[in-house]
């Protein structure tokens, strides 16, 4: 989606990198948690785990809170979370998804649909927003690993649907069923991804107005705060000029 690249400048614009950092450490390690207790505490066995390992990597967490959070699933601590999705819409209509880890239903239901409604959003029922996006798989390399054509030839070998190659980086997209086999193949050839995860991808992006664009920048940060929330997918697509300002701030 426009959003997920996006974002991920926005996000991490300077003014936020120290604010949102142990916030953002203490959610990857309850995924990192939650992956290994669902599985073995192998990331080489567990895909899932691998995924969160190489998020918490991406984000420059300490080797040392990366195993903490494996050997508290091991010794079957920390509480019992359930993933869960809500959907819904934010100014000028555009769609978000939000994925979140919760062992209180009520409370991170009544949490997100404040976020939602304090910055002019509105709750949805579930599949309300998700035909609009497809389920996918992501595998991210960093741009020195190879050039453009080279990236393309090798996704397209390892069975990938999409790829899109810029200065940051490489984004291969692939389906849901492929995920696996798509980033076994790419890893063997290029070594460790700087990130993998199965995503809600927008099939069209709605272009908004920079007024509009920074209401569902400020939404996406308030529901982003939640601290159930793990991620945020959306289908607007904001101007060059309000990506560069906000990226500046």
């Amino acid at each position: 989606m426009a959003g997920h690249s996006q974002f991920k400048n926005i996000m991490h614009r300077k003014g936020r990198v120290d604010a949102v950092r142990s916030k953002v450490f203490g959610k990857l390690a309850r995924e990192i948690t939650v992956a290994a207790k669902l599985g073995t505490p192998d990331p080489a066995m567990n895909p899932r785990l691998r995924a969160a390992v190489l998020a918490a990597r991406a984000e420059n967490m300490p080797k040392d809170n990366i195993e903490r959070a494996i050997k508290k699933a091991a010794g079957g601590e920390g509480e019992n979370y359930e993933d869960i999705r809500y959907e819904g819409y934010g100014p000028g209509g555009a769609a978000l998804i939000v994925e979140a880890q919760t062992d209180n239903r009520n409370r991170t239901a009544s949490d997100v649909r404040s976020a939602f409604t304090k910055s002019g959003g509105s709750l949805a029922e579930t599949g309300a927003v998700a035909f609009m996006f497809d389920h996918v798989g992501l595998i991210e390399f960093a741009p020195e690993v190879g050039d453009a054509d080279t990236m393309l030839e090798a996704a397209i070998e390892a069975g990938a649907d999409d790829v899109r190659s810029s200065e940051e980086g490489h984004e291969i997209f692939c389906e849901q069923t492929a995920y696996g086999d798509v980033s076994k193949a790419l890893e063997a050839r290029f070594g460790d991804p700087r990130r993998t995860s199965l995503i809600w991808k927008a099939q069209n992006t709605v272009d908004v107005d920079d007024e509009t664009g920074e209401k569902l920048v400020r939404l996406v940060e308030v529901i982003e705060d939640q601290d159930d929330v793990q991620r945020v997918f959306v289908n607007f697509a904001l101007s060059p000029a309000l990506m560069a300002r906000l990226s500046d701030e």
